[in-house]
């Protein structure tokens, strides 16, 4: 019964949040707390001792460091020389598109950051080279998402966070970066079927032209360069470690790396070269989401303390053919994202889970990680989940916003998950 309330608490939260628009995690962790010390008997600071500090820090300060870039100009610049690179082979302009914003989004702009400027530009783009503006749409979402989930940008970190409060503190790196190449074919695969399949898209890119992006300043050239060097130091001793695993020093130096810290040092390196104001920087912290994945944990952390999280598994592992598993993960996935976050509400609700399922099935822990990213991330298309709303956000008419609508909801996000659930049940022939 008790697990049957804190599951109806997360929906509910999950519901009241898409209803009213206001942050689902304030909501979570109402839920939290009234289940938690007068259902539960907790104590309200063990309730408050839920709040994951550790994955906070982190969006907190990779997004910081990042704010940077997005505040003095260098990602947008950024994004259109990427562009301006592919003005030889217009018929590849949503292939341009996606490699532009996958490009943005690694380097830590982050999913929202980079639809919310990237998909404007898309979406002019289409128009002026007769192209659909659904795949313009399709190759800006995906390319945000899979770029996103590169193991030093916003997504593959709060990935690598819950992978490890699941327990695979050891794997989490390796196994985010299996979950990034995976994004990445997929969303190739996806991108390739919107662009050849309808014969509307056999005459993209005739009459389009790129005017050459003025050249970067010294400011953004030295922020582009500050990019490039914290990524290569966050990367580069996980990376030595796996190639030369018996190397005391090496070894030594990687367990003292953290994302957030580096960042924190990068951010404070930022500040003394006067590349951005200070204030401007910390105003686009993406607040909103750290509020909503930090609540909706919250809530789950008292799920955990319940035994509900153990029951959903052993339920899967148990009632389910051991095939059909990581499927099924992918579906529940996709129509959670269809209403909500993948961050904030998906992975933090879904992570917890695999541990038990993986040791109750013989399941491969990977392939269940990857079919629950790569299932919720084929529904945020979706004109009710942040991907979709962006796209909806950026048309420049009623009318044309009005006719993208249905198109999403009706064309994008079916094709987007069935693709998805095969893609997954390949998936599960390898790992």
């Amino acid at each position: 019964m008790l697990s049957i309330l804190i599951v109806g608490a997360i929906a509910l939260a999950v519901a009241i949040g898409y209803k009213t628009k206001f942050n689902t995690g304030l909501f979570a962790i109402v839920f939290a707390y009234l289940i938690g010390c007068f259902v539960m008997g907790m104590k309200p600071k063990e309730v408050i001792n839920s709040w994951p500090v550790s994955t906070m820090f982190v969006i907190f300060s990779v997004s910081l460091f990042y704010n940077f870039a997005l505040v003095n100009g260098t990602l947008e610049k950024t994004a259109r020389y990427l562009l301006y690179a592919f003005r030889r082979f217009p018929g590849l302009l949503p292939f341009a598109l996606y490699f532009a914003s996958a490009g943005i989004a690694a380097l830590g702009a982050g999913f929202f950051t980079v639809m919310a400027f990237m998909t404007p530009i898309a979406l002019l783009i289409c128009h002026e080279a007769k192209m659909d503006k659904l795949v313009g749409s399709v190759a800006v979402n995906c390319g945000a998402l899979s770029g996103a989930n590169f193991m030093t940008s916003g997504s593959g970190i709060i990935f690598r966070g819950l992978m490890d409060d699941a327990g695979y503190i050891e794997s989490s790196f390796q196994y985010s970066a299996i979950i990034f190449i995976a994004s990445v074919l997929f969303s190739l695969l996806l991108i390739a079927g919107f662009r050849y399949i309808p014969r509307s898209n056999r005459n993209i890119g005739k009459g389009v032209s790129f005017e050459k992006p003025e050249a970067f300043s010294s400011k953004q050239k030295i922020n582009l360069y500050l990019m490039l060097a914290m990524i290569l130091v966050v990367l580069i001793f996980p990376i030595l470690n796996i190639i030369m695993p018996g190397n005391a020093s090496i070894s030594f130096i990687n367990s003292k790396m953290d994302v957030g810290l580096v960042a924190i040092v990068f951010s404070v390196i930022a500040l003394f070269l006067k590349l951005a104001p200070e204030k401007e920087v910390i105003s686009k912290v993406p607040w909103n989401t750290i509020i909503m994945i930090c609540g909706v944990g919250v809530l789950i952390q008292v799920a955990i303390a319940a035994g509900t999280i153990d029951l959903l598994a052993s339920w899967v592992g148990s009632s389910l053919p051991g095939w059909l598993v990581p499927i099924a993960m992918s579906v529940v996935g996709a129509i959670m994202s269809f209403f909500s976050s993948t961050l904030g509400v998906v992975c933090p609700a879904l992570f917890p889970l695999v541990s038990t399922i993986a040791e109750a099935s013989g399941i491969n822990p990977l392939l269940l990680f990857t079919c629950i990213v790569i299932g919720a991330q084929s529904s945020a298309i979706s004109p009710f989940s942040s991907g979709g709303s962006l796209v909806l956000g950026s048309c420049s008419t009623e009318e044309e916003r009005t006719a993208m609508f249905p198109r999403l909801l009706f064309l994008a996000v079916p094709i987007s998950v069935v693709s998805s659930t095969i893609f997954n049940t390949v998936l599960s022939f390898i790992l």
